[in-house]
């Protein structure tokens, strides 16, 4: 064959490289095989089509099964763009460093191993980084609040992305790099509900954002079967298996409550508020106050440094149903001031203050007011004891009692473990998709329990917080009715018994009383 033909034919051979991606792969890539070394790149039918949807969206989020050569994959889409278009800029993050160099590795055995006619020209070649003589590069970095900033990007990799803190930032400033025609893949396991990831996933599915989505099941590979999957089981536990073969959300990462158990309330209880109301229509009301009952309210006071919220749950005692909520940013002399007003509309709930931090500006605004029925602690006690737990308003108040609830390093756990088992028992009734929300992102990281980098858990714990205080509230709630009927019979034996008092329908309302003639008589002015 002539010189003219040869080059004729490599021409050829050239372009049809250029517009498939597959075939090209197919035909001269070499991968690098953990026990037979280099061998050809033999894609299978799933990694066909995923490279299909890389050429034709411009945005892919992949939820994957373990081990199927997904980031090999995206390494050899990242090769043929370099290969054959010039100046294109390839951007790789993972959680670590090592991480995102091995995706480069990974293109640097396949570019070594290419044909000399297609093989483009190295002109910088290290660890973190290739750049060709066409303008085209490479580089890897580990996941930075600033990683992808101010860069012109072709193309961003962000590899196990469920897994990177502060993806949120990340992608924010990475996405404005991505506005003139770049491209995205973001491709991981999952790693719970709740985070970027997942939540890029859920609206992509709906059609919310640009992204196209691609789900890799461990039965798409061919290799594998029902043997395999049973041994995973025994390798990985039931739990990680199901996260890292089936791409299943709902049963990976580390929540405190069961994603499942979360899911259901979503579905069957949870509801639309009947108002919302406030200045920000940040407090939801499902059910107005009601004479016959009794209620809860625990607030957690944000700490002020425009991060966090400050939060209310309002709750049946009784009933432990979910009656209001509020999720704000009030500052901590308007919150005190709220509050108050929220547990004297709701029958002078008792009210539950955290008073770590800046809560206590929070609680001397209460007791500056005088709102009587404010949840006291034992000083002494580090570790919560239900049974030394008081209020103001029927007992006296000495120094070893302080106002509020402090949580410590000890009384957390308790109070967790106690709001895991009443909402896993679904013992209670959560109406807010607010606290579903964050109690799908409230996980358990190094032995400790928060919310998940770039979230908020302050919903959360006044609801855990409120929980441990029930029991508490309906003691005291009777030994008030107690003190009440106490007071009313002294008062009618002070009358030296010419006028007999007793408790009358509804028995929930201790204030009124029946005299002898048979009138009623309301005697709140006596306890003013």
């Amino acid at each position: 064959m002539s010189d003219k033909n040869i080059k004729a034919v490599i021409k050829k051979e050239y372009l049809k490289c250029a517009q498939d991606p597959v075939y090209f792969l197919k035909k001269y890539a070499v991968i690098q095989h953990p026990i037979d070394g280099k061998v050809p790149f033999n894609l299978y039918p799933f990694q066909e089509s995923s490279l299909k949807d890389f050429k034709q969206h411009n945005y892919n989020v992949i939820l994957k099964a373990r081990q199927l050569g997904i980031s090999t994959l995206t390494a050899g889409y990242a090769l043929w763009m370099m290969t054959f278009q010039s100046d294109k800029n390839i951007l790789v993050i993972a959680t670590k460093q090592d991480t995102a160099k091995n995706l480069v590795t990974k293109i640097r055995v396949m570019h070594a191993n290419l044909p000399s006619w297609v093989r483009s020209k190295c002109v910088e070649d290290n660890k973190l980084s290739l750049r060709y003589s066409n303008g085209s590069q490479v580089k890897a970095i580990s996941s930075t609040e600033d990683a992808g900033r101010s860069e012109a990007l072709s193309l961003l990799v962000i590899d196990e992305a469920a897994f990177i803190d502060k993806i949120d930032t990340i992608w924010t400033a990475a996405q404005s790099t991505l506005s003139t025609g770049g491209q995205c893949i973001a491709l991981s396991t999952p790693n719970g509900v709740g985070n970027w990831f997942h939540k890029t996933w859920m609206d992509a599915t709906d059609g919310i954002n640009k992204f196209n989505t691609v789900k890799l099941h461990w039965t798409d590979h061919p290799e594998r079967d029902e043997s395999w999957r049973i041994e995973q089981d025994k390798i990985l536990g039931p739990s990680k298996a199901a996260q890292e073969c089936d791409a299943d959300f709902l049963s990976s990462g580390r929540s405190v409550v069961d994603p499942a158990i979360l899911e259901w309330y979503k579905q069957n209880v949870c509801c639309e508020p009947n108002e919302k109301s406030g200045f920000d229509r940040n407090l939801w009301i499902w059910d107005y106050p009601n004479y016959d009952k009794n209620y809860l309210i625990c607030a957690d006071v944000a700490r002020g440094d425009g991060t966090d919220y400050s939060a209310a749950q309002v709750f049946d005692i009784e009933g432990m149903e979910q009656v209001a909520e509020y999720k704000g940013q009030l500052g901590t002399t308007e919150f005190g001031n709220f509050l108050i007003e929220l547990g004297t509309k709701y029958n002078d709930a008792l009210l539950v203050v955290e008073n770590n931090n800046i809560g206590w500006a929070t609680l001397q605004t209460i007791i500056d007011r005088g709102y009587e029925n404010l949840f006291y602690q034992e000083k002494n006690h580090l570790i919560v004891d239900e049974d030394i737990q008081h209020t103001n308003k029927y007992r006296s108040i000495d120094r070893n009692k302080i106002p509020g609830f402090t949580t410590s390093m000890k009384s957390k756990p308790l109070i967790v473990a106690k709001m895991e088992e009443y909402t896993r028992e679904k013992m209670v009734k959560i109406k807010s998709t607010r606290l579903i929300d964050e109690l799908f992102v409230f996980i358990y990281k190094n032995s400790k329990t928060e919310a998940l980098e770039g979230y908020n858990d302050d919903l959360v714990m006044s609801y855990s917080i409120l929980l441990w205080i029930r029991d508490t509230a309906i003691r005291i709630q009777s030994e008030r009715n107690e003190f009440q009927s106490s007071l009313v019979g002294a008062i009618g034996n002070l009358n030296g018994n010419t006028t007999v008092m007793t408790p009358s329908a509804p028995k929930n309302n201790p204030y009124k009383v029946k005299l002898k003639n048979g009138e009623e008589e309301d005697l709140t002015w006596l306890l003013g």
